[in-house]
């Protein structure tokens, strides 16, 4: 498991290089690494090129399938809704994630869409805290703040 935290922190690492919101995804298949992004929303210019929607794309035509059944997916943020759901839709086994997303986070924070009685598929989470995810993205959003001061 600790390759694949650190081959989405990594990622994060990279979209923060590229004025990107830091947030890393890997999606895992029986032990191997199937799929991986980075936030794209600026380059892009798509509002719904976030890290997890990219890398979940890529798994499923990487495997040739609708679903992602038996896949985990690693990322450095907690998801979105829009993300969230997405994974509901695939049919993602577990979602381990770093950080936490206090505004719009759909897992823990804001909302539970995993635990969503009406929904048909559960996915099985993990918070995993870790100092550099958060930090990342708090160093992110203060050179944005300065920058348009």
């Amino acid at each position: 498991m600790q390759e694949f935290v650190q081959a989405c922190l990594e990622l994060a690492r990279e979209g923060f290089e590229r004025s990107e919101v830091p947030v890393g995804c890997v999606v895992v298949k029986d032990g191997v690494v199937i799929a991986k992004a980075h936030n794209r929303v600026e380059e892009l210019r798509d509002p719904t090129a976030h890290a997890e929607m990219l890398a979940l794309r890529e798994a499923r035509q990487k495997l040739g399938e609708k679903y992602l059944y038996g896949c985990e997916v690693y990322v450095s943020l907690e998801p979105c809704p829009m993300c969230a759901y997405a994974m509901v839709l695939a049919r993602v086994e577990r979602v381990v994630f770093l950080a936490l997303d206090e505004k719009y986070g759909a897992i823990m924070s804001r909302f539970n869409l995993f635990d969503e009685p009406y929904f048909n598929h559960r996915v099985k989470w993990e918070y995993l805290p870790m100092e550099e995810a958060k930090n990342l993205l708090k160093e992110f959003f203060k050179i944005k703040r300065t920058s348009k001061a």
